[in-house]
């Protein structure tokens, strides 16, 4: 068969009307429809097939497909004229002539003349062809039905799709329609510029080149950088085409804005609200603290809550972040309300201390470690609805519970992680070699922080097959509970506190160290950084203090600026 040659200029094509054009998955122009039967078509060959010409100072771009994408991108933008002139004065066409004749079949209905053609549009996998045919006559099939042209619709089932033998479990819905279309979920044909684009998808993108391709290389091209980018801590609409992107230090909050002393010893535990507007901590002074953070940054007291016995070890909050619990050493968790600062509900056992707290996020259930190593799920009042016995948790350990309410995540032995699935029953494990001293969730609940004993903070992915990804090492713990957290804008930094009285910034991605910002003048043993401003960053030290860090040299007022010189190390100086 015979080559068919589109000569004809530009100028002289025949385009869809302005909807239609819109509404394609390839909205390029179109050659006036061709004479004479389809079967005697065979795609002229574009110039990418035989022209190797490139462009680019690497030499790898091929000259025809950057300008045909270029081509498609003008036409998805709208810009018809400007599509065709580039196709005119490059020579180079978007399309065949026979793959512009296909579209245009399909968008007049005329089906069997477009799957007359497919096999001329340059296809070579017979499977494709016959996908591509399948979803033809479907459309053909439901116009049929459309039209209440039940028989005509029978017809085509019987004698067209059918004996393509594909698609089997489609052939019996399709048949379940002609006699049932409601209860198929029959609501009526696609548009055809659907159809298109749903063969575009099927098709190979020589032929047809992707929907808005354009725009996903150079979105492809822009996350490439802002991956590459160590210190990227911005919003991406920042990020620019004009420029390759590069951030600098100077987004990494690495100044002290406010060091609070409301605690009266130790801080042994920082966490954000989820909405960023409060920051609670806990201490060795039997207190903890709501601190309000204002809408320039500012962090104020709210509340001091007290009332335990013992020192509060950690601290909780609902998902509304209306409420939190905070937890006492072996002793009771207690419910707060965050607007008043009043106590709701005191959570005890006879016999036994609570050791951890967390919410399940529905907001009417907690969960508690116990020191007999069990975990307790309890009503807001009080009824305990479920006890995990056995070896479920330490007299020392952190208790996570995934944002689905599915996973209880606790130290179950002092090497090990239990992550339990209280729907399915199922218990997995992290196995470390070291002593486990703390661990912390990522907002997606993909990824699991884990401090060890040997100085060495460890990523776990838990989604699926758990295994390990990353390593970040430079802190200093030989003797305490030191804590750290995933922050920053997506979560692409690891912050943690350590011994030496600094506060250690990894990127999380290559592990590299990039800040070990000093100021405190004891061990530092938490850090949480504000899920929804990730240019600010709380520390919490032995020094009795808790940090915030900004951006350096923001206009910003700050509070007792200066360390009192004192160092302080679990209450000594």
């Amino acid at each position: 068969m015979g080559g068919v040659e589109d000569d004809e200029p530009a100028s002289k094509r025949m385009k869809l009307s302005s909807g239609e054009l819109r509404g394609l998955s390839n909205g390029s122009a179109f050659t006036e429809p061709i004479a004479g039967s389809s079967r005697d078509l065979m795609a002229r060959p574009l110039p990418s097939e035989g022209d190797e010409e490139v462009i680019g100072p690497k030499g790898v771009i091929k000259r025809v497909e950057f300008v045909r994408i270029i081509a498609k991108a003008l036409y998805s933008l709208g810009y018809n004229k400007s599509g065709a002139h580039l196709e005119e004065e490059s020579g180079i066409p978007l399309q065949s002539s026979v793959v512009n004749l296909f579209m245009q079949q399909i968008l007049d209905g005329n089906w069997d003349e477009s799957v007359s053609t497919l096999p001329n549009i340059g296809l070579l996998d017979e499977s494709v062809i016959k996908s591509a045919s399948f979803l033809i006559l479907e459309q053909k099939f439901f116009e049929f039905l459309d039209g209440e042209k039940v028989m005509d619709a029978l017809k085509t089932l019987r004698t067209e799709i059918a004996p393509l033998c594909i698609n089997n479990n489609r052939v019996r819905e399709l048949s379940s329609c002609l006699v049932w279309p409601s209860h198929c979920g029959f609501v009526g044909a696609k548009s055809r510029s659907k159809l298109l684009e749903e063969l575009q998808e099927l098709l190979p993108p020589t032929i047809m080149i992707p929907e808005r391709r354009l725009e996903h290389l150079v979105e492809q091209a822009l996350i490439l950088q802002r991956e590459a980018c160590t210190f990227h801590n911005s919003s991406d609409k920042d990020m620019s085409l004009y420029t390759d992107h590069n951030c600098g230090r100077d987004q990494i909050p690495s100044q002290t804005l406010q060091i609070l002393k409301d605690h009266t010893d130790e801080v042994w535990f920082l966490k954000f609200s989820h909405n960023g507007k409060y920051l609670a901590s806990s201490s060795n002074d039997r207190s903890a603290i709501i601190w309000e953070v204002d809408a320039n940054g500012g962090v104020t007291l709210k509340h001091k809550l007290s009332g335990h016995q013992k020192s509060v070890s950690c601290v909780s909050w609902s998902s509304d972040d209306h409420q939190l619990l905070t937890c006492g050493v072996e002793e009771a968790v207690r419910r707060w309300d965050v607007s008043s600062g009043d106590c709701l509900h005191v959570y005890e056992k006879v016999g036994v201390g609570l050791v951890s707290c967390s919410w399940h996020p529905n907001g009417k259930w907690i969960f508690s470690g116990v020191n007999d190593k069990s975990i307790c799920m309890w009503e807001l009042d009080g009824k305990e609805l479920e006890c995990w016995k056995g070896q479920r948790t330490l007299k020392i350990s952190d208790l996570e519970v995934t944002s689905n309410g599915k996973l209880i995540i606790s130290m179950c032995k002092d090497s090990a992680i239990l992550l339990l699935d209280r729907e399915e029953r199922v218990e997995r494990f992290i196995e470390e070699d070291q002593t486990i001293t703390s661990f912390s969730l990522s907002r997606d609940n993909r990824f699991l922080l884990v401090n060890l004993l040997n100085q060495e903070i460890h990523l776990w992915n838990i989604e699926g097959d758990i295994k390990l990804v990353a390593q970040y090492k430079g802190h200093k713990r030989t003797r305490f509970v030191i804590r750290s957290c995933f922050g920053g804008l997506e979560q692409a930094f690891i912050a943690s506190g350590s011994e030496d009285s600094q506060v250690y910034l990894w990127h999380r991605g290559s592990c590299e160290l990039i800040e070990a910002l000093s100021g405190h003048s004891g061990a530092v043993n938490c850090v949480s950084w504000n899920p929804t401003n990730p240019h600010m960053l709380a520390s919490g030290s032995d020094d009795r203090t808790i940090r915030i860090w900004g951006l350096k040299d923001l206009n910003v007022k700050r509070k007792d600026g200066q360390s009192n010189g004192i160092h302080y190390c679990n209450g000594g100086t």
